[in-house]
């Protein structure tokens, strides 16, 4: 705008300026107006004294006006040339001449404020013309890959303000653009691992059918344990399926997390029953203290996460070792903590526990690397955040935490 308002500053100082101009002249020329009225009226009186002697006063002030009888003649002509006065030293004459000269100098000033108005015009729209020129060109830059920040115009103008916001557009759709090509590579890496991931139990799948098909006479023992295996795999292919394709679901933002008032009892129970199997079998105790809270939830999906994090710290722990869910709040936030007292995560392997199909030094062989990459992700999607605090030998502790909205 600072622009804009200098040329309607300049244009308005130079009407100003012209119009002081016309008011002085006419301040001039009517003070001139008025020396020759009063050089006339006494070049008239004192002629009319000469020549009428016998005249008053009064009879001179009627005959000025233009009422006396006293006069020889009523024709104003004849009676100034009586008088000893020229034409050109009428009053009215020379009023009619100083009036032309008014006329003219305000016509003359009035047109050369009109063309000071139009050149200030024409250069503004030339200046115009020229900003644009500079913003094409700067946008033919952007399109071939030169982004830069014009500081140098970067003021409150409309011009700068344009130039800023199209600069602001064209970062925006590059980064657009960068995050689509690198979701394309994740795509294809995801696509990689899910290939890799599949290939195994559907391999050993495929060969034991055929063994069993090949082969009728097996005897039963052997036919049992290819059941079992195939069982086995089948369902590890069904865990693998499932869990991609609600990732899946989360990253395309499919899954709407239904926030209710939930008693953080009722999500460790169930988080509890739902590793109460796998804790049996590796000797592991699974203890929650809930300290009566209530947390906005969706209690569906944080009973998944819960599991997954419960589920990996159970078998990272010893036989006899324990695993402890347990719950504070304050006027911040809700947090929930899962701890061990296992084996620990290497510190090589830390940056990268939740990531998608990492496997760490000390996974099991049959981890897929997926459950704590589902757990992160709906943590996440529920509004919190998570994190892990691990010392080898001595345990883990993964830390959830749910702000308060109202803070």
């Amino acid at each position: 705008m600072k622009t804009e308002k200098r040329f309607v500053i300049v244009f308005a100082a130079i009407f100003v300026v012209w119009c002081v101009l016309c008011v002085l002249c006419s301040v001039f020329l009517f003070g001139q107006m008025r020396e020759h009225n009063q050089q006339a009226m006494v070049q008239l009186i004192a002629n009319l004294r000469t020549e009428k002697p016998e005249m008053t006063d009064t009879d001179i002030l009627k005959a000025l006006d233009g009422k006396s009888n006293t006069l020889d003649t009523d024709d104003t002509e004849s009676m100034m040339k009586s008088f000893g006065l020229s034409e050109d030293e009428w009053t009215v004459k020379i009023n009619q001449a100083d009036s032309q000269h008014i006329m003219t100098l305000s016509v003359g000033c009035c047109l050369l404020c009109g063309v000071s108005g139009l050149a200030v015009f024409l250069f503004y729209m030339q200046y115009r013309k020229k900003r644009q020129n500079e913003l094409a060109n700067y946008l033919a830059q952007i399109n071939n890959g030169r982004y830069r920040m014009a500081l140098d115009s970067n003021t409150e103008s409309v011009d700068s303000r344009l130039q800023n916001e199209i600069y602001k557009t064209i970062v925006t759709l590059r980064e657009a653009a960068q995050r689509a090509s690198q979701g394309k590579e994740e795509l294809k890496t995801a696509l990689s691992d899910i290939s890799h991931q599949l290939k195994t139990p559907l391999t050993s799948v495929i060969i034991m059918t055929e063994n069993l098909l090949d082969n009728p006479d097996l005897p039963p023992e052997l036919r049992q344990e290819f059941l079992c295996d195939i069982h086995r795999s089948s369902k590890h292919i069904s865990f693998l399926v499932q869990s991609l394709l609600t990732l899946s679901k989360l990253d395309a933002d499919s899954i709407v997390m239904k926030k209710q008032n939930v008693p953080l009892s009722r999500v460790f129970a169930d988080v509890s029953q739902n590793v109460e199997v796998i804790a049996e079998l590796k000797g592991v105790s699974v203890t929650a203290k809930d300290n009566d809270i209530t947390l906005a939830c969706d209690k569906k999906w944080l009973c998944e996460a819960l599991t997954n994090i419960t589920k990996n710290c159970i078998e990272h722990t010893s036989e006899n070792g324990e695993v402890r869910l347990c719950a504070e709040t304050n006027k911040f936030y809700t947090k929930i903590t899962v701890s061990d007292n296992g084996q620990g995560i290497d510190i090589e392997d830390l940056p990268h526990i939740f990531d998608r199909f990492y496997r760490g030094k000390n996974a099991d062989e049959n981890s897929v690397g997926i459950g704590l990459a589902l757990a992160k992700t709906i943590i996440q999607k529920s509004g919190g955040i998570v994190r892990v605090d691990s010392e080898v030998g001595k345990g883990s502790v993964f830390t959830i935490k749910f702000y308060n909205q109202n803070v």
